[in-house]
């Protein structure tokens, strides 16, 4: 028997294990269904990218994303997207992996990821690498949010500006 061979009959075994393990209520080291949830919709996201073009309002989208959420999250995902939008008019809405996300030149700086998209207590705010929060050695990146007041609402603002500085 081939190499090639052996190790596609591991990797069939190895599926086939881990997909009875699944079945039978086990718990196993894989991505959750959220985690394979928001792949999915990453990858809808991309095919839909390539077929439209340049044609399509992906601000649209992310709006109708925000009107799908549940209504604790949608609150503060309305007011978010208002605050990114007015303090950084660069910044181009769109969704990635099923979240509202804020992009300058096609690569995420900020996004908001829903308390229910991985079945959590709070939302978050979260900036990628391309933000520019360097503060040292050491500074955080993501933000609970268990609602928005005018305080954080102008803390957020300071924060999406120096991110896109």
């Amino acid at each position: 028997m081939s190499t090639a061979t052996k190790s596609t009959k591991s990797t069939k075994t190895a599926t086939k294990s881990t997909k009875a393990a699944t079945e039978n209520g086990e718990k196993h080291e894989g991505f959750t269904d959220e985690e394979r949830s928001a792949m999915k919709e990453r990858a809808k996201e991309l095919k839909k990218g390539a077929r439209r073009g340049a044609k399509a309002d992906p601000e649209s989208e992310v709006l109708a994303k925000i009107a799908e959420m549940a209504e604790s999250d949608r609150v503060i995902a309305e007011r978010l997207h208002a605050v990114v939008k007015a303090t950084a008019p660069i910044l181009t809405a769109k969704l990635w992996y099923g979240m509202p996300a804020y992009a300058r030149d096609g690569k995420v700086v900020c996004f908001f990821q829903s308390a229910a998209k991985f079945k959590t207590r709070y939302a978050v705010l979260g900036f990628s690498d391309e933000a520019n929060l360097d503060d040292g050695v050491m500074w955080p990146t993501c933000f609970a949010l268990a609602e928005l007041t005018a305080e954080q609402e102008a803390r957020i603002g300071a924060l999406v500006r120096q991110a896109v500085s």
